[in-house]
């Protein structure tokens, strides 16, 4: 009786664990697909707003849009209706995430030029993707 049992129940035991680890992780991929995109357009703008203010550092400014894109998108996620964002909110929260990001990267000499770079990232995610 008890080969019977373990014969019946132990495959499908191990069908629904698998169904279960292989579904479950299905619905956070889409959140995580937006924070990425928000973190490349963030990238993206910071490094074209860097070389027009002549910022060089190609890979600082990259990586302070990226944090910058983040945080836009996750000022976003907080809110109970993402499809109303609110400009104002994209622009002040880019400004502070970058010019934070800047004092901590070492970049703190020019925190409003910091602060003007996240505020493009955030009209540019704003403007990207409503």
């Amino acid at each position: 009786m008890n080969n019977i049992l373990k014969r019946t129940l132990l495959p499908s035991l191990m069908a629904a664990s698998l169904a279960g680890v292989t579904l479950v992780p299905a619905k956070p991929a889409a959140a995580d697909d937006q924070v990425l995109r928000d973190a490349g357009i963030g990238a993206v703008t910071n490094v074209v707003t860097g070389a027009i203010r002549g910022n060089g550092r190609v890979l600082n400014n990259a990586v302070k849009g990226g944090v910058t894109g983040a945080a836009v998108n996750g000022a976003n996620g907080l809110r109970n209706n993402r499809r109303n964002r609110s400009v104002v909110q994209d622009v002040g929260v880019g400004a502070g995430a970058s010019a934070v990001t800047g004092v901590i990267t070492g970049d703190s000499k020019d925190t409003l030029g910091n602060a003007v770079d996240g505020a493009a990232v955030g009209a540019a995610i704003h403007l990207l993707t409503k």
